[in-house]
Order: structure tokens, then C-alpha cells, then sequence
């Protein structure tokens, strides 16, 4: 089994990553959160991993940290929550919204994330309840090429769902990730305490990339 993965990013996509290990190209999945916080391409990287073995694959997702990891593994336990939904719901929440999320039983935050509906939300809040105790603040903080910790550039939320349009639009996640923060801080502060607009959030976001 690889436990992780420590060498030169290759590159990016809207879903996966490649990292380069002594000469070996090394591709997996991954949350938009893991990918916008891996930086530019030519930098060292250490990636926490996760291997999936099938009937006909082997399949490697990859994590900011072994508490993403961690957060992975349960709720892909849960019945109707496979690889890609698990991924989509770490796209949109981080490990302490996950914990909120499920300690409160609040199943439309859960619903945020794509192909998440309220009956599998409902089902994933209900049977994580008593099971998230261990890794309730994990999720928060990626590694860096020296394992040290550096913070995520993406909070979730409409951040998130920024993030993820801008990435299918053909944007690097890293470039992606700054215009979105950019931008989300240029709203914050002309409308202090105000709620801001996914639409008006993109745009901007845009605009920043475009740049």
C-alpha cells in the first residue's frame, strides 16, 4: 500500500494531479481543495494517499493531510457515498464543517456538495454521529514539501463551488484558488457583515484569473 507520496508536482487537472517519485509519474484523484493547496508545478509536494484496489484497477487519491484522509475513509463507509462523492463532499467542506455539519445533523450543508441529495445526506450525518470524535479538527491544514504545515487557501462554502467553476473552465487550480481569495477578499471588504453572491463571486474571480 502507498501511504504517501513525496516528490515534484507534474502537473494538475479539475480532478487529479500528478506527482513525479524518483522518475515515476505518480497520478490520483483528489479534492479541489487538496489540488488548489498543492502550489505551482515544479515544487516539492508531499502528498498523503489512499489505495483503491478493484476488480479491474488500482486507483491512488490523494489528501492535504492524513486527517482529509481520514475523514475520506469514513465517509466512504457510509452506504451510496463511493470515491468521487466522498471527494466532491471534501471539495465543498472542510474537516471542522464536516464536524459541525454532522454533530448538528444538518443535512443541507452536507447536500452542498455535487451528487450529495438530501436522503444521502441525511443518511451520512445520521451514521457518522457517534463516529467522528478522532479526527473532529483534522482536514485543515495540507503539507508542504518539507511535511511542514501551510494553510489552505480555500475555506469551502461558496469558495468552494468558485473554485470548482473556475477549474472546469479550464483555470489551474492554483491560479484558480488565488483568484478566488482575491476576490472573496475584495467583496468582503467593500460589503463588510454582507452576504456575498455566489454569481457576483465568480465573476470577479474571473476577472482575477484572466489577468
Amino acid at each position: 500500500m502507498i501511504a504517501h507520496l513525496k516528490g515534484r508536482l507534474v502537473s494538475t487537472g479539475i480532478d487529479h494531479a500528478v506527482v513525479d517519485v524518483g522518475g515515476v509519474g505518480y497520478m490520483f484523484s483528489a479534492s479541489t481543495r487538496t489540488l488548489a493547496a498543492l502550489g505551482p508545478t515544479g515544487e516539492a509536494v508531499t502528498v498523503h494517499t489512499d489505495m483503491l484496489v478493484g476488480d479491474d484497477f488500482i486507483r491512488l487519491v490523494g489528501f492535504a493531510n492524513a486527517g482529509e484522509r481520514d475523514w475520506f475513509r469514513l465517509l466512504s463507509g457510509v452506504q451510496g457515498v463511493g470515491s468521487r462523492v466522498a471527494l466532491a463532499i471534501l471539495s465543498a467542506l472542510d474537516g471542522p464543517e464536516l464536524h459541525r455539519a454532522i454533530a448538528a445533523q444538518d443535512k443541507a450543508m452536507v447536500a452542498r456538495a455535487n451528487g450529495v441529495g438530501p436522503k444521502l445526506a441525511e443518511r451520512i450525518v445520521r451514521e457518522l454521529k457517534d463516529k467522528t470524535g478522532k479526527i473532529a479538527g483534522a482536514g485543515t491544514a495540507p503539507l508542504s514539501g518539507d511535511g511542514s504545515s501551510a494553510p489552505l487557501p480555500i475555506a469551502g462554502g461558496l469558495a468552494a463551488d468558485a473554485l470548482s467553476a473556475l477549474t472546469s473552465l479550464g483555470f489551474k487550480p492554483a491560479e484558480a484558488s488565488a483568484a478566488v481569495a482575491a476576490a472573496e477578499a475584495e467583496l468582503e471588504a467593500a460589503s463588510p457583515g454582507k452576504e456575498i453572491n455566489l454569481d457576483a463571486l465568480v465573476r470577479l474571480s474571473l476577472r482575477k484569473a484572466a489577468k
